[in-house]
This record gives structure tokens, sequence and C-alpha cells, in this order.
């Protein structure tokens, strides 16, 4: 973990090398509340602020991809490939969908001056109730 962040620019302290080895390990999407938690539970308590300062660095650097969900709900997701996300507005899970299902070759043209950046895409679903009898 320490050398995949010194190859991109970051300085691995033990609280950045805590995050990131979270991400790392396995495929993730973790809201910042939710890294806290984890880290606590596993008796490696971090700050807020070091955890919010660490995730956008890691996003800064192409480690993590940043997913806004609304307004209030940000994850950062270890997938750094291009791809779109369900997101589940009843249970707050964000799951990956494949870019390739979803054929964006007739994008509208940018404003003049401008050039497009990347595209996102998340979906919201619910839960279907149960069916009733």
């Amino acid at each position: 973990v320490a050398g995949r962040l010194l190859a991109h620019g970051i300085l691995p302290t033990p609280q950045r090398i805590d995050i990131a080895a979270l991400f790392f390990a396995g495929h993730l999407h973790l809201s910042a509340d939710q890294v806290i938690a984890r880290l606590a539970q596993e008796g490696r308590p971090v700050s807020k602020a070091t955890v919010y300062n660490t995730l956008g660095l890691l996003a800064e650097r192409g480690l993590l991809a940043q997913v806004s969900v609304d307004s209030t709900r940000t994850f950062y997701d270890s997938n750094t490939r291009p791809h779109y996300h369900f997101y589940n507005v009843d249970d707050g899970e964000l799951m990956d969908v494949e870019a390739g299902l979803f054929p964006l070759e007739s994008l509208p043209p940018p404003p003049p001056g401008t050039a497009t950046d990347g595209v996102d895409i998340v979906i919201r679903i619910r839960n279907r109730p149960p069916p009733q009898d």
C-alpha cells in the first residue's frame, strides 16, 4: 500500500495507509462515514478531517473515483475504470454497471470554449415491495 501511494506522489502516513488499504483490498463503494466506522471497528480510529482529506487526495491522484449520488451523499469507489452505478435509495447500496451497457455515442457537443471531461450516470432504484396476497 505504501509503495502504491508513493508511486502516486502521496506521503504514506499510517492513517493514509489504513484508509487506502480498505479500498486496495477489494472492490468497494464507501462513504467517508463508512470508512470512519470500519476503521474504528478494526481498532484504528482516524479523525473525520483526516478521512475526508485522504479520500479527496486519493481521488485527485486517480486511486479512487468519487461518486456523488445526491447533494448530500458521496461515495468513493475503488473501481477507477469507466463505469456507471445503480444507487438503491432504500438501503444506500451503490452497485457498478458496465459502461458498455449505455452506448453514449450521441452526446451533445459541449458549449464553446469547453471540452467534455467525463460522464457520470447514477440510476436511482428502490426495493420492490413484497407481493400482497
